[in-house]
């Protein structure tokens, strides 16, 4: 569609570009998608119709989506302590492979850098969180795994090994 688009597999954004709009039509493809700012489920294979204002654009998360939330820097090397949140919108099964290099160089082109695999069991309300390619250092952290619609939160810590987060 010429008005909406999708940001990846998961998200779809639909942007407001009439100018005094109180609503937009948006197309949901099949499957269950959750409003980002609401977390109402809707029925795709259809249109909907969604108030917005100035500061709301319509976005819409596929139902088994696995999303990072990074904290907000100003630079790649600032230091933060606060953790990565870890979104999984529930309702069907779903895969995400996270991709992190050093953020200075070029090592990136020649393969260097870690990727971790997330992955919902919807059945089960399990996230697995393995480690994949490891050509860089792998990465030690704390995560904030987040369970949605509900809010559930659980904070675990990941040292480059296998670990499973139940619901």
């Amino acid at each position: 569609m010429g008005t909406q688009y999708m940001w990846g597999r998961d998200l779809l954004v639909a942007p407001v570009f009439e100018k005094g709009a109180s609503s937009r039509s948006v197309y949901l493809p099949q499957g269950d998608w959750y409003d980002w700012w609401t977390n109402k489920k809707e029925t795709g294979g259809q249109t909907i119709t969604k108030a917005v204002d100035l500061a709301t654009m319509p976005i819409y998360v596929r139902a088994g989506a696995i999303v990072p939330f990074d904290p907000v820097r100003q630079y790649v090397a600032e230091v933060i302590n606060e953790p990565t949140t870890i979104k999984v919108f529930q309702g069907a099964n779903g895969q995400y492979t996270l991709y992190e290099d050093d953020g200075i160089s070029l090592d990136y082109l020649k393969g260097g850098g870690t990727t971790t695999n997330f992955s919902w069991n919807d059945a089960s309300k399990k996230l697995t969180i393995q480690p994949g390619s490891l050509k860089g250092k792998a990465a030690e952290r704390k995560y904030k795994v987040q369970l949605l619609p509900a809010g559930t939160m659980k904070e675990i810590n990941y040292n480059g090994r296998a670990v499973n987060v139940s619901f």
